[in-house]
């Protein structure tokens, strides 16, 4: 529902080496089609940032990344949608916001919970930030890795982007094919797991993890979300479904939360890449019965090849309908 694809680069070099603009550049370049609206860098001795955005929630410029708060620096690709909820919470914490951006909540969420500040962020995203007391870079990937992020090692260093054609604008990069990621490209339905990818020089950061690089180049993994089965436990004001009908009535009102969060967490329409499948067919008619009016609706159809039909337009033209 939400296509705010933004896209975010850095490097970082724990060898004396200094950042550069003209470094980040070539790789700006490179996201370009993710963040048509602004891009902006910042960099500061050995830490270089880069951010292409697609301006989704605070249009404004105070929206602009890389956000910096003393001795904080952001930048950030996705979209947390209870940031509201954070921000209200973050202010009787005492913390002052001077945008109404979810950039601006992350940036007071590290602030107050540090690195576990991932934790209360209910969305999908792909970050990095800098931590200028501790000299430490963090970047993290939402839970289920709906955000891409990608790093790469370099000579005293590593560089960090939302794709890999950001990171191949280096030539420090090793581009022999990574034989397990080879096997997985072929046997995987075209899906290779993180971390690896098809290349040996760049891994895929987890879904679900961060990772944090200190001064002197260590790197340390964590994994800060784990799938569990407590759907129910969450749910206070249902009853222990016994039912069929009690199962769908549970996950009829989780899925409109769902369409709800998604639907009051941007400043810009609404719409649905359409295929005329179960899902996305599944979140128009929530959005109907939310009252959204005049959804804006998208769909693809391919010539049908011998033995497939490559056309689900029929489909969809009835939702839409």
């Amino acid at each position: 529902m939400n296509s705010n694809m933004c896209g975010i680069c850095g490097e970082l070099y724990w060898n004396g080496k200094q950042a550069s603009v003209d470094s980040l550049k070539p790789m700006l370049a490179a996201l370009e089609k993710r963040g048509p609206d602004d891009h902006g860098t910042w960099v500061h001795d050995q830490i270089g940032l880069g951010h292409r955005r697609l301006s989704i929630i605070d249009l404004s410029l105070a929206g602009h990344q890389p956000m910096v708060d003393e001795a904080i620096s952001l930048v950030f690709n996705g979209c947390i949608y209870n940031y509201e909820t954070l921000k209200l919470e973050l202010e009787k914490l005492g913390h002052q916001f001077v945008s109404h951006s979810d950039t601006e909540v992350i940036i007071k969420s590290y602030r107050q919970w540090g690195m576990e500040c991932v934790q209360y962020f209910e969305g999908m995203f792909a970050l990095a930030i800098w931590d200028d007391e501790l000299q430490q870079l963090m970047i993290a990937r939402d839970r289920l890795g709906i955000k891409p992020l990608y790093y790469a090692p370099v000579k005293g260093g590593m560089k960090f982007a939302s794709n890999t054609q950001a990171l191949l604008t280096s030539n420090e990069i090793d581009t022999d094919i990574d034989p397990v990621g080879l096997h997985h490209q072929l046997t995987l339905h075209a899906v290779i797991p993180a971390p690896n990818t098809i290349l040996k020089g760049i891994k895929k950061l987890e879904p679900g993890h961060w990772l944090t690089i200190n001064p002197d180049g260590q790197m340390y993994k964590k994994q800060f979300w784990h799938l569990t089965t407590n759907f129910v436990e969450k749910q206070p004001t249902h009853k222990q479904p016994k039912t069929e009908q009690d199962w769908v009535s549970v996950i009829h009102e989780a899925l409109r939360e769902a369409v709800h969060k998604r639907l009051t967490a941007s400043d810009v329409p609404v719409g649905v890449l359409l295929s005329g499948g179960i899902d996305s067919s599944l979140l128009v008619a929530m959005l109907a019965e939310a009252g959204v009016k005049d959804i804006k609706t998208f769909s693809i159809g391919f010539e049908d090849a011998p033995e497939e039909k490559g056309n689900e337009f029929e489909f969809s033209d009835m939702v839409v309908e």
